[in-house]
C-alpha cells in the first residue's frame, strides 16, 4: 500500500472495459495525467473489471492501445479482477466490526444515515443528506464485490490523493466518503469534471462526431492534436494562445481552471486544430504518415517516387484537415483524369448553340500553352516557371478562357490547386501528355 503521508500526488484512471474507448473517458484520462505530471506525482491506470458479464478483453486492449496512442503514459496499472483477496479481507473487517451484514444474497453497508459534506476542488462545497441512500449493496457475498466497495479499497490501497472523475459520480461520492470513514480510510480530494456537450448543447454522441479514439486514429487525426482538443473542452490557460504540446499543457495546467458548466465538443474546432499540427509538421515526416492513408496502388506509386510524392504532400499540407483527407482530389496524381469534354469549357464558352466555336477556341489555347511549354526548360519546370511561360498568353486571351482548360486537363476536377502548381508536380512530359489527351478529347 502507498504511503499517503508523503503527500506525493497519485491520480487514477479506472475505465470499465464495456465499451469502445470513448472520447469523454480520454479528456478524463488527460486531466488525471495532466495532474500528476504537473504536480510531480503519480498517474494509475486501474481496469475495473468486475462485471465479468459486461467486461471485455477486447475493450480493454482498445483502451490500453489508446492511451499509448495518446501518450497518456501511466505509472503503475492494476486490473480489479486480480484483487479479489484484498477486497475479500476488508468486506470480512466491515463485517466483522458490525458496519455492514449479510441480507439474503447481499452484503450491505449499515448506512449511519448523516450527512455528507466534501470539498469539490472545481465546484466547491457539496452537501448530501444520505438517508434516502439507504442501506446499500456493497458486494453479492464475499468473491463477489461491487462498485462502491471496490473503488474506495483500490483507492486506499493505491493512495489515490485526487479522485478527477465525470461530475455523473457526484452522486457516488457520499456513498464513497461513509465508506471510507467506515474503514478508517483517508478522505481523497475531489474534483468533478463537468460534462461534454454537443454543439447544440444536448448529450454528447456519434450524431457530434464523437466517436472512440480509435476511429479518430483511423481517420488521421494526429495524437497530440486530440490531446489540445480535447485539454481545451472545460479547461482555458487563461489567455489567448490555443496551441499546446503535451509540456506545455503540463506546465499550464490547473484544476482550479477547469469550469464548472459543460464543456462544448466542436468538430469544426478538432479540425482547425488538427490542420494547425499537420501544417506545422515538415513534408517528409507528413509524407511518411499519410502513405498510410494511400489506397494500395497509389502506395505503390509513392514509394517508387518519394520526391514526386514529397511534392504531393507539399502542394496538399495546407489543405488537409486530417491525413485521410488526402484520399480526396489527389487521384489526379496518380492516374490520368477521366472528365467529359464539357468541362473543359469555361463559362463564357458554354452558351447554349455556342459549344462548337467554344470547343475551337478551347483547342486553340490548350495547343499554344503546349506550344508554350515545350520551349520551357526542364529546370525551370516549375510552378512559377510554368506560370511565367502562360501568364501572358492567358492575360491577353481571358484568364478563363485559358487557364480552366489547363487546369481541368491536368486534373479532371472543378476545383483543384491551380494549373502552375499542379504542372510543376506533374513535370513537363506528363503535363503536355495530359494537354495533348484534351485536345484529343476535343
Amino acid at each position: 500500500m502507498a504511503d499517503m503521508a508523503k503527500n506525493k500526488t497519485v491520480t487514477r484512471f479506472a475505465p470499465s472495459p464495456t465499451g469502445l474507448f470513448h472520447i469523454g473517458s480520454a479528456r478524463t484520462a488527460l486531466f488525471n495525467y495532466l495532474y500528476a505530471r504537473k504536480t510531480g506525482g503519480k498517474f494509475i491506470l486501474r481496469i475495473e473489471d468486475t462485471d465479468k458479464a459486461r467486461s471485455a478483453k477486447e475493450y480493454e486492449e482498445d483502451i490500453i492501445s489508446s492511451l499509448k496512442w495518446l501518450g497518456l503514459e501511466w505509472d503503475e496499472f492494476y486490473r480489479q479482477s486480480e484483487r479479489t483477496n484484498i477486497y475479500k479481507k476488508y468486506l470480512q473487517k466491515i463485517l466483522d466490526e458490525g458496519k455492514a451484514y449479510l441480507d439474503g444474497n447481499a452484503v450491505r453497508f449499515k448506512n449511519p444515515n448523516k450527512k455528507v459534506a466534501f470539498e469539490d476542488i472545481i465546484r466547491g462545497k457539496i452537501e448530501t443528506q444520505t438517508d434516502d441512500v439507504g442501506d446499500f449493496v456493497i458486494a453479492k457475498d464475499l468473491d463477489t464485490p461491487l462498485f462502491h466497495f471496490t473503488v474506495v479499497v483500490d483507492d486506499f490501497e493505491m493512495g489515490v490523493t485526487h479522485i478527477i472523475r465525470g461530475d455523473d459520480h457526484i452522486s457516488n461520492t457520499p456513498r464513497h466518503i461513509l465508506l471510507q470513514e467506515a474503514l478508517g480510510f483517508p478522505i481523497p480530494q475531489y474534483a468533478h469534471l463537468p460534462l461534454i456537450f454537443g454543439a447544440d448543447r444536448s448529450k454528447l454522441s456519434k450524431r457530434h462526431g464523437a466517436v472512440s479514439v480509435n476511429e479518430y486514429k483511423k481517420d488521421g487525426y494526429l495524437p497530440e492534436a486530440i490531446i489540445n482538443f480535447l485539454a481545451f473542452i472545460g479547461w482555458n490557460p487563461g489567455d489567448e494562445r490555443e496551441i499546446f504540446s503535451k509540456e506545455e499543457l503540463i506546465k499550464e495546467f490547473s484544476l482550479e481552471r477547469i469550469q464548472k458548466s459543460a464543456g462544448i465538443f466542436n468538430m469544426e474546432r478538432l479540425d482547425w486544430t488538427n490542420k494547425e499540427y499537420i501544417k506545422k509538421m515538415s513534408v517528409e515526416k507528413l509524407a511518411e504518415l499519410l502513405a498510410d492513408y494511400l489506397p494500395e496502388e497509389w502506395r505503390k506509386i509513392a514509394d517508387k517516387n518519394p520526391d514526386y510524392w514529397q511534392k504531393i504532400v507539399g502542394l496538399e499540407k495546407d489543405r488537409i484537415a486530417k491525413l485521410a483527407d488526402i484520399k480526396e482530389g489527389t487521384g489526379y496524381f496518380f492516374a490520368e483524369p477521366e472528365y467529359a469534354k464539357e468541362m473543359l469549357l469555361w463559362k463564357s464558352a458554354r452558351p447554349a448553340g455556342g459549344k462548337e466555336s467554344g470547343f475551337e477556341k478551347t483547342k486553340i489555347h490548350l495547343q499554344e500553352i503546349i506550344k508554350l511549354l515545350e520551349k520551357t526548360n526542364d529546370k525551370d519546370f516549375t510552378a512559377v516557371g510554368v506560370k511565367q511561360a502562360v501568364w501572358d498568353y492567358a492575360e491577353r486571351e481571358g484568364r478563363g478562357n485559358v487557364l480552366w482548360p489547363f487546369r481541368v486537363a491536368l486534373t479532371g476536377l472543378e476545383k483543384s490547386p491551380d494549373p502552375f502548381t499542379v504542372a510543376g508536380v506533374l513535370s513537363k512530359e506528363k503535363t503536355i501528355e495530359r494537354l495533348e489527351y484534351a485536345v484529343k478529347k476535343i
